[in-house]
């Protein structure tokens, strides 16, 4: 899409994040900008304001998977925020739009939303150098929210300042900020992806599913809706609508919508999120 440079903020587990990064995108110029403290979004950009340098910047949240024309956006001539409607957007951000479909404002979490089209935390920023100062006057005068920085603070600041920002529409947007949104993506990629193959002939596998090549199935029933991660052992259990993480073991149970981390031991029956 045209990008000279990628900078990943990390925190909690930021390590096993950059290792898996440089992984899975060896010919990637990433680098990456330590965020010490869990201040915000807009604190994690702040801290990384090094490398806003003039040129155009694309900033999209962690906790999102988007689906679109990057490189359209990227030539865009004009700052944008990503959108799409939604049917309650109370717990994420909205724009409230002109009559030219430029957008006035940002609010987050509305109590009250001025309408349904919610950010989805993608936005291109054309005078970065701007941005940057909107970043440290925000972190300057301490605005907070529930202690945290918010991004959309800073752009507020800009559009307030007289930055011109339009919005495009992003069809497929999957949100995992929460238990139940990751879970709904899981369900919704995994329906795009091919029907899974199980690492044993003891095992049924109910599409849509996926099943690492290094996991072992033995005597259950996976799926449907199962994302069984790398090394996971799978033993005498019914796994559904669930994500395991790599290296859990579980063993005589039955789970439903529920994310078990990375290395855990399951043998107990849950059916709740985990």
């Amino acid at each position: 899409v045209g990008v000279d440079e990628i900078v990943v903020v990390v925190g909690y587990l930021g390590e096993r994040i950059e290792a898996q990064v440089r992984e899975q995108y060896r010919s990637l110029p990433v680098k990456f900008v330590q965020q010490t403290e869990p201040l915000g979004n807009g604190h994690a950009v702040y801290v990384a304001r090094d490398h806003l340098d003039g040129e155009p910047a694309l900033v999209v949240f962690g906790d999102t998977i988007v689906k679109g024309d990057l490189a359209s956006l990227v030539r865009s001539r004009q700052s944008m925020a990503g959108v799409t409607e939604v049917e309650d957007p109370r717990r994420l951000g909205v724009v409230e739009l002109d009559a030219d479909g430029y957008v006035r404002r940002i609010i987050e979490k509305p109590s009250d939303p001025p309408s349904k089209l919610a950010v989805i935390g993608a936005y291109l920023i054309r005078d970065t150098r701007a941005f940057r100062r909107a970043l440290e006057r925000m972190v300057t005068e301490d605005r907070r929210m529930k202690g945290e920085y918010w991004l959309a603070d800073a752009i507020q600041m800009m559009i307030d300042g007289g930055e011109r920002m339009k919005t495009f529409r992003v069809d497929h947007w999957y949100d995992c900020g929460t238990v139940e949104a990751l879970l709904q993506a899981n369900r919704d990629l995994l329906k795009l992806a091919p029907p899974a193959v199980a690492a044993g002939i003891t095992s049924t596998v109910i599409s849509p599913s996926y099943i690492s090549p290094s996991a072992v199935l033995e005597g259950s029933v996976v799926g449907p809706y199962a994302s069984i991660g790398d090394g996971v052992g799978v033993i005498g259990s019914h796994v559904k609508d669930s994500i395991i993480n790599a290296h859990a073991v579980i063993e005589r149970a039955r789970l439903d919508q529920s994310i078990i981390g990375e290395r855990l031991r399951s043998r107990v029956n849950w059916s709740a999120s985990r």
